[in-house]
């Protein structure tokens, strides 16, 4: 496909808040990103799309504190992430798309109401959790690239000291999107045409992104950025429900 000069214009405007997310909280790109890009973009394009942007952005931050890695929990759940992420690859290519955006609508809605409304985590949870969160966070990283809500629900749940949480969740976001470009090199989602140079034309917005969340990290109240995402993945995951049923 080759988007246009205004499809490429908005596709820029949307690269930039979603990585002015990921350069405030060091995660929520896809899951803002991917449903407001299909209304200009194929699902199977806006994917791949928003994976480059991952890896580049994942690169330049930089994992931090890998010492404080739950590497015990990394290994449970590296089995079953990857599992998923084969079968989140091969659905991507192989359903239409119809059902896919809204099924991808419905969930970015559920993960926001769930993130208003759910009680915050008090107890651990058993380890076999780690099977539906390792596969249902994998099929939905290869899926929209928004397993990373899944994944957090479990680790949560798992892992106590904050800042072993971050340090793992920024390991899993890096080993899936690494994971996902394997796969998706696999089943020729990297070899769309015009796909490498929308990431180069978009990669400027990018990185505008990052730069300007990781600015805003100190100044802007928590909660108001935790209010204004909400009402971003709520918008998004609406559009992407009515832009599957006008299909």
């Amino acid at each position: 496909m080759d988007p246009t000069l205004p499809a490429y214009v908005g596709m820029a405007a949307v690269v930039f808040l979603a990585y002015t997310v990921f350069g405030l909280t060091g995660f929520g790109s896809s899951i803002v990103a991917v449903p407001i890009l299909v209304q200009f973009v194929p699902l199977s394009f806006a994917v791949p799309l928003v994976l480059l942007f991952d890896l580049a952005a994942t690169s330049a931050v930089g994992v931090s504190n890998w010492k404080q890695i739950s590497r015990m929990e990394l290994l449970r759940l590296l089995p079953c992430m990857l599992i998923g992420i084969a079968i989140g690859a091969i659905a991507l290519v192989g359903v239409q798309a119809r059902w896919l955006l809204l099924t991808l609508g419905v969930f970015v809605l559920a993960t926001a109401t769930w993130s208003l409304v759910a009680p915050p985590a008090r107890h651990a949870i058993g380890t076999l959790w780690v099977v539906p969160a390792g596969l249902v966070g994998g099929v939905f990283s290869a899926l929209f690239g928004t397993g990373g809500p899944i994944y957090t629900i479990y680790l949560a749940r798992r892992i106590q000291d904050a800042g072993s949480l971050r340090a793992t969740m920024s390991a899993v976001v890096l080993i899936s999107a690494l994971c996902r470009l394997a796969a998706f090199a696999g089943v020729g989602l990297l070899q769309q045409d015009h796909l490498l140079l929308s990431g180069l034309w978009l990669l400027p917005a990018c990185a505008a992104g990052v730069f300007a969340g990781s600015r805003l990290r100190g100044v802007l109240p928590p909660a108001r950025v935790k209010q204004a995402l909400f009402v971003v993945l709520m918008l998004g995951g609406a559009g992407a429900i009515v832009r599957a049923l006008s299909m």
